[in-house]
């Protein structure tokens, strides 16, 4: 239930986010909407690129678990974390 709200969260961040890029939001609140979209693209970037190259040569991730990963964040790795726990059990 956590990862599912965390997810429509990140979606509506994303949502505000690309809304100021089509209609600016007044001055002050602008330059931190861009400054926060510069943010999130790198983190999320660079949390996808830690897990991919961690990952064994052997096992790649799917590009629709990458493009996952890179929208959604920290939610989605907890979600395939659990997956792969209940996978190896």
């Amino acid at each position: 239930m956590f990862i599912q709200l965390g997810r429509a969260i990140m979606l509506c961040v994303w949502g505000i986010m690309i809304l100021n890029f089509v209609h600016p939001f007044p001055k002050p609140l602008k330059y931190f909407m861009d400054i926060a979209m510069v943010f999130t693209i790198v983190m999320h970037a660079f949390q996808l690129l830690l897990l991919t190259s961690s990952q064994p040569k052997d096992q790649k991730l799917s590009g629709l678990l990458q493009t996952k990963i890179f929208f959604f964040g920290v939610f989605e790795l907890l979600a395939w974390q659990k997956k792969t726990k209940l996978e190896k059990k």
